[in-house]
């Protein structure tokens, strides 16, 4: 029988974003220039007190479209911005990004990388 290991990933952090539908390919898009690996999205619909905006009354659509991505915490600012950009989250109606601290994560990591992650934390400081 094979030794199984699982290694926890603790310096990682969840950006859940939501945005318009048809959104969502263009803020993966720009999340994955500046380092993230990878997203899990799905539909969902929204309501709230705010369902119309603007002076004539303009319905923002229901339908909606939530990212999820996991990053390290060094990578955290740079990613959470880029989406934000490009889900044009500065609009109103456009959408909400926040982010949760993850206090332990576990997937597959190459033993090129955890070696390569082991040799950076053995030279700080």
């Amino acid at each position: 029988m094979s030794k199984r290991e699982i290694t926890v990933l603790t310096d990682v952090a969840l950006i859940t974003c939501v945005v318009q539908r048809g959104y969502a390919d263009g803020v993966i898009a720009a999340a994955r220039e500046v380092g993230a690996q990878g997203a899990t999205t799905f539909y969902a619909r929204g309501s709230g007190v705010r369902e119309r905006l603007g002076i004539f009354g303009v319905a923002i659509d229901v339908e909606k479209e939530v990212i999820n991505v996991v990053v390290s915490k060094d990578q955290l600012d740079r990613v959470f911005e880029r989406m934000y950009l490009a889900g044009k989250l500065d609009t109103p109606g456009m959408g909400f990004i926040h982010v949760t601290e993850l206090e332990k994560a576990a997937t597959y990591v190459p033993e090129e990388v955890k070696q390569r992650l082991q040799s950076s934390a053995s030279q700080r400081p």
